[in-house]
């Protein structure tokens, strides 16, 4: 019991829980994906941005009135009473997600995550700024001088004003936006509706401008859960060892490896000359220092380096490491799927003009399941593609059809809890209620309250109920009084109905009828 405890200090050696993180300086690609990318960026920031200014029956296209609890989108309207319609959504949502993950890998991480969509951006503006990857690279590690004061602090005023702007649009989907614009100039906002612009602007600052990667690495749950949608047959962004490798620069003319009648390597040796190369890069590969999870071998295997290949047997990859230098997370895809992989299509993009360059056929990185790239049989509809499409295509059906078939009022019953019941001259007891009816529609709508059901001699009375008026989306309380003999004794059941007057839509609601205690 007295022996000491010994102690080990985590240093340089590894032994540390956390890394600092090396910037990633992604370079400019262009391409049929970076074409796709490109124009998603465009057309989701133009949905968030133009939405709130677009107007639709005089109010709002889309606003989420929470003090008025009522949710404007186009043409529909959600009340509280809609909330199911809310909750099946989300999981329509979760299951698209399982369904294009399980077909077509991380799609919506690569095109349309809110993440990846505003890190564009960032990335755009700092290139104008900063330049290209290598004078950014020189910026960053040169000292402070008067160009840099001034690069940086443009790149920083185009970040904090963009950011600025989607706070301000974050909000106007919940404050009218043009009663939000016309309070800016005199600085009459709210402190609730300063707050979110200026906590929105911070977010979208701090993490599109300098966690940028990271957000996707430790803060997305996704990626962590990816591997248990993926299989071998799941389209992934991957690269072809068997005929990249071995890889090494070389002339141009050589010929790729289908020119030459090289052949493919064995997919054994082919995994083999990846997972060395890994273990011992290159010089180019140093240069670029790729970050990511090495998949290919167990923890603290070992293996020998490369030895140097003739001309005529090396593969496609010429070492360029412009797959790296492209990668928004910094990766090396030719190490395997990995989870930082946010599936872009960057490295595509540049491998496939490398390989225009080089006068090699395309695809030597491309979309391809782990199968075809092994050449196993592939099978794209496979059970869990089409049981995750139909539950999808089905809760689609479902929330469709329920939003358009959904009741265009809403009737609430409230009974008088002051007295059971009052007695009134003529030998007759009566009970108090108060109606609320609830437009839902864009337009005015006429109403009939009748009573069904219930005991003989029980009957409604009250003026006015046979043509009550509501106008668009308002909220009414109608007072009505039932009347029966004193003679009918107890608690009685009996229904409401409340209909359009064209008859085309009701509501009935079921109450009770207290008469003397027998």
């Amino acid at each position: 019991m007295n022996r000491r405890i010994p102690l080990e200090l985590a240093g340089d050696d590894g032994g540390s829980m956390y890394v600092s993180e090396r910037k990633v300086y992604p370079r400019e690609v262009s391409g049929r994906l970076n074409t796709l990318r490109v124009a998603a960026v465009f057309w989701l920031l133009g949905m968030f941005y133009v939405f709130p200014w677009l107007r639709w029956d005089g109010r709002q296209a889309v606003l989420f009135d929470l003090p008025a609890r009522k949710f404007h989108v186009f043409g529909l309207t959600f009340w509280p009473q809609d909330f199911l319609f809310l909750a099946l959504l989300l999981i329509i949502a979760a299951l698209a997600l399982f369904f294009f993950t399980a077909l077509a890998g991380r799609l919506f991480c690569g095109y349309a995550c809110p993440q990846t969509v505003w890190t564009e951006v960032f990335l755009w503006m700092e290139r104008w700024t900063e330049g290209e990857r290598n004078k950014r690279m020189r910026l960053d590690a040169g000292p402070w001088t008067r160009e840099k004061l001034l690069r940086k602090g443009a790149k920083h005023t185009l970040w904090v004003v963009f950011a600025l702007w989607t706070g301000f649009t974050f909000v106007g989907f919940f404050t009218p936006i043009t009663d939000l614009a016309a309070r800016l100039p005199t600085l009459a906002w709210g402190g609730w509706e300063t707050f979110w612009v200026l906590f929105y602007a911070l977010a979208t600052w701090g993490n599109a401008g300098f966690l940028r990667e990271q957000v996707c690495k430790y803060m997305c749950p996704y990626a962590r859960f990816q591997s248990a949608m993926f299989d071998r047959n799941t389209l992934i962004i991957a690269y072809d060892p068997m005929r990249g490798e071995p890889r090494g620069p070389r002339r141009r003319g050589l010929g790729s490896v289908a020119q030459r009648a090289r052949g493919l390597l064995d997919q054994i040796t082919a995994y083999d000359y990846v997972f060395r190369a890994a273990l011992h890069p290159t010089a180019a590969d140093n240069r670029v220092q790729a970050a990511g999870t090495i998949t290919l071998g167990g923890i603290g295997e070992v293996a020998e380096p490369l030895p140097k290949f003739a001309t005529e047997a090396l593969g496609d990859c010429i070492d360029c490491t412009m797959c790296v230098q492209v990668c928004p997370t910094g990766i090396d895809i030719r190490n395997g799927l990995q989870y930082e992989c946010i599936a872009c299509g960057a490295c595509i993009d540049a491998c496939d003009d490398v390989m225009d360059k080089m006068g090699f056929e395309r695809g030597l990185i491309r979309y391809s399941t782990q199968n075809a790239i092994d050449n196993k049989p592939t099978r794209v509809l496979r059970p869990r593609v089409l049981v995750y499409g139909a539950l999808l295509l089905v809760l689609s059906v479902a929330w469709v059809a329920g939003v358009n078939m959904r009741s265009p009022l809403i009737v609430e019953v409230l009974r008088d809890r002051n007295a059971l019941y009052r007695a009134v001259g003529g030998g007759e007891v009566e009970n108090d209620y108060t109606i609320k009816l609830v437009n839902k529609t864009d337009q005015a709508g006429t109403y009939r309250i009748v009573i069904e059901g219930g005991a003989p001699g029980i009957e409604l009375r009250g003026s006015g109920l046979d043509a009550v008026h509501a106008g668009p989306q308002q909220v009414i309380s109608v007072p009505v009084i039932v009347v029966a003999p004193d003679s009918l004794k107890g608690r009685h059941s009996l229904t409401f109905r409340v209909e359009t007057a064209a008859g085309d839509a009701s509501e009935t609601v079921d109450s009770s009828f207290f008469g003397p205690m027998p």
